[in-house]
């Protein structure tokens, strides 16, 4: 008996619907039937029953104001059962947690997906003056220190390939868009272990990014801390940041199971 290929299995109206959902994303939190239509290449009718029944379920609601449709709570529900599933959310927000105790600036946990660092957890600063929550944003790897500690680490095929996929953007003064400068920040960061964000995506940012790695070694996830580049001077962080960064890398990367 010869295996069916899985995309046979595939149903058309289910994959419709996925993709629907997946029009929502960044700042885009409205769409109408009629962009809706055109962004799927469906007919208005095929959309507007995909509508109906993700609104039936919760996943989809509509604004009676401007009659445009967004994303419902289930889909909220859904996004936050995957986060507390995942072991390294569990094991990561005491040591969040500490941070912030100990140095009262923003920290995150993320992982690498698609060329981009995805923020998945954060504990804020009380501090008036912070860096806005990205949590669920999917930020270049390139210009972000999370990102470059995920690629420092990868094989030089993997980075290849990955650096070939992605459009070196100059977002600031200090962002390494020219691929020799990068190559050369990534050897850097291999070898002392760390990655800075030097205002390279966002002026007046700067972050600090060690990896975690789970009982196979491999990298799984970075942990940084961020914050305003007034507060967050050169002394600071040889003093302070970096040495505690270093340690909750270590201890999330020794709760996951990472061989010492």
């Amino acid at each position: 008996m010869v295996k069916k290929d899985k995309s046979e299995y595939i149903i058309q109206a289910v994959s419709h619907a996925l993709d629907l959902l997946e029009q929502f994303h960044d700042d885009v939190d409205e769409l109408g039937v009629t962009e809706l239509s055109k962004r799927l290449k469906l007919h208005k009718n095929n959309v507007f029953r995909l509508l109906a029944t993700l609104e039936s379920r919760g996943y989809i609601e509509q604004n009676k104001a401007t009659e445009n449709y967004r994303l419902g709570l289930k889909a909220l529900e859904l996004g936050q059962t995957f986060i507390k599933q995942m072991g390294l959310l569990r094991q990561a927000r005491p040591i969040l947690d500490r941070m912030v105790e100990e140095n009262n600036e923003t920290s995150y946990v993320s992982i690498f997906k698609e060329n981009h660092i995805v923020y998945l957890d954060v504990v804020e600063t009380n501090l008036t003056v912070r860096v806005v929550s990205r949590v669920g944003s999917r930020l270049p790897a390139y210009c972000t220190a999370s990102g470059k500690v995920h690629l420092a680490f990868m094989s030089s095929e993997e980075l290849e390939a990955t650096l070939a996929e992605q459009n070196l953007v100059q977002h600031t003064p200090t962002t390494l868009a020219e691929k020799d400068k990068l190559m050369a920040e990534l050897e850097k960061i291999r070898s002392q272990g760390y990655a800075v964000d030097n205002e390279e995506l966002d002026p007046g940012v700067r972050c600090i990014a060690a990896p975690i790695r789970d009982y196979t070694r491999r990298i799984v996830g970075a942990v940084s801390v961020s914050g305003p580049s007034m507060r967050l001077g050169d002394k600071r962080l040889e003093e302070e940041l970096i040495p505690m960064v270093l340690r909750a890398g270590e201890d999330l990367s020794t709760r996951l199971g990472y061989p010492r």
